[in-house]
């Protein structure tokens, strides 16, 4: 009687099987030669993807673990540890599952769980720069390949796919691939101009070529206060005001003056640009109902939260480095020009209504807690989640650090089980104004403002945004006012790094890179 479904597929040529006796012969060759020496640490974390659309996720997945990069949040008990289905800052896993997850996002998810990425898509490469490439890679231990390749160039069944490279034999001209569908193909070798055939195809989804990434690690956090966001549906429009709209829109008008220039990238932006942006806040666990933390919390402070505030997505840090960073922002030339434009247009009509803050940090608590409970216990369970006993204060508002506290009790449905939150975020001191909360005659910023991340949308879009401004003095006013060449060195790495995920994304969504 025959059974349903598929029991994995014959893997046909020029593919060479791993674990056939030529494929051994070949892995010890190039063992031989030293090009397999990312293989054992990739070998060791590899896994199979949990879901048929998964493969992107999987592969980072090995990818991030074999360069041992702390994800900063629990796995399964008490245990760190990157899994496919952990990797849904970008979009949603149950978009991906039915979906998949294209080239860009993969790269900026890689980029915003703390690797140093070097994305190529096959029409800004070629072949000899791939073979390089992937010789460099393969000669070392700390980075690795990821490929986004079609199936059909190399017989197989399927479409687009993602796997990681585990080595390269010369003599033969042949690549490695740890396919993480070991459900269906083995890890086997094939040779690279076809390997780079199969890169050098289009993505039907987006319209832009596959291609490949150099990964390794990067050696700062990730992010400090802001990070991209494109779990909701309509970040392609954004993406394309942004890249495309905004320029032609500069170029077409005329020009005299930077208020002019604010109105046309933020007077009429898509809705969904608030949620394009996304900030940061520190979740802390409670103990016996003080702000403590356990000795494994002690040697780190970046655990991720989701945060449903003025942007969609947020991540923990140092709280102090999170201060550090909304002080620079505020200390610029361009952050003056913004709040002025933002309380002129407060001050005659309300169509910024879609970039303003939307709740106070008090109607946001119960989210923010329930979410970071979630994370802090190892479940990720907000549904089921009840916060109670919600409770704001302002901490040392006299000092150089001031903070608001927020601190829940969240009570998991099913488990019959409590867990205090606490939640850190910088409360900043400023002139009063339309941005800012009053607390015993105090103006007080309690969290980053609308004025504080249009600032730094600024900053992190690509410098060619500017270059159709018609009057020059305009336009060299405005450089000087988004270069980053003079920002202190915590906001330049801040700008820099959205700068990155703007690029990958919006590449991805094909808009013009350069």
């Amino acid at each position: 009687m025959a059974s349903a479904g598929l029991y994995r597929r014959t893997l046909p040529p020029p593919s060479i099987e791993f674990s056939s006796a030529e494929g051994k012969r070949i892995f010890t060759e190039a063992l031989a030669k030293g090009t397999m020496n990312g293989f054992f640490k990739l070998i060791s974390y590899y896994q199979t993807q949990s879901e048929p659309a998964f493969c992107g996720l999987a592969t980072l997945s090995v990818v991030l673990n074999a360069l041992a990069i702390d994800p900063g949040r629990k796995w399964k008990g008490p245990w760190r540890w990157f899994d496919d289905t952990m990797l849904d800052c970008c979009e949603p896993l149950d978009k991906i599952m039915s979906q998949g997850i294209t080239f860009g996002k993969v790269a900026c998810l890689a980029r915003c769980n703390g690797a140093k990425v070097e994305a190529f898509r096959s029409d800004q490469s070629n072949v000899d720069d791939f073979r390089n490439r992937v010789i460099s890679c393969s000669s070392q231990e700390d980075c690795h390949v990821i490929v986004s390749y079609l199936r059909t160039p190399l017989n197989q069944t399927g479409s687009g796919h993602f796997s990681p490279l585990g080595g390269y034999h010369a003599e033969r001209d042949m690549v490695l691939i740890l396919d993480v569908a070991r459900f269906k193909y083995p890890p086997h070798w094939v040779p690279l101009t076809i390997l780079w055939n199969a890169l050098n195809t289009i993505d039907q989804d987006t319209g832009q070529h596959r291609g490949y990434m150099i990964i390794s690690r990067l050696n700062r956090a990730p992010s400090i206060l802001y990070t991209v966001s494109c779990r909701h549906e309509g970040w392609g429009s954004v993406a394309k005001f942004l890249t495309e709209d905004v320029p032609l829109l500069l170029k077409s008008e005329d020009l005299k003056e930077i208020p002019e220039v604010l109105s046309v990238v933020y007077k009429s932006p898509p809705a969904e640009l608030r949620e394009f942006i996304t900030w940061i806040a520190e979740v802390r666990r409670q103990e016996d109902g003080n702000l403590t933390l356990s000795e494994e919390e002690r040697g780190r402070l970046a655990i991720k939260v989701l945060i449903y505030l003025l942007f969609d997505l947020g991540k923990i840090i140092s709280l102090l480095n999170l201060a550090d960073v909304l002080e620079q922002i505020r200390s610029t030339a361009l952050f003056n020009h913004v709040i002025k434009w933002l309380d002129s247009e407060r001050s005659c009509c309300d169509t910024i209504a879609n970039l303003g803050d939307r709740d106070t940090l008090s109607a946001l608590a119960a989210r923010v807690c329930c979410q970071g409970a979630d994370l802090l216990t190892g479940c990720r369970l907000s549904g089921g989640n009840c916060c109670s006993k919600i409770d704001v204060k302002h901490l040392n508002v006299d000092s150089e650090n001031p903070v608001t506290l927020i601190s829940g009790t969240v009570t998991t449905t099913g488990y019959n089980s409590e867990q205090g939150v606490d939640v850190l975020v910088p409360l900043c001191l400023r002139k009063p104004s339309s941005l800012c909360l009053c607390n015993e005659g105090q103006c007080i910023g309690m969290h980053p403002s609308t004025a504080d991340v249009l600032t730094v949308l600024l900053f992190a879009l690509p410098l060619h945004t500017w270059s159709g401004i018609k009057e020059e003095k305009l336009r060299i006013e405005v450089a000087s006012l988004i270069t980053t060449e003079d920002l202190p060195p915590l906001l330049s790495e801040e700008v820099l790094f959205l700068r990155e995920q703007l690029h990958f994304l919006m590449t991805d969504n094909g808009a013009p890179s350069t």
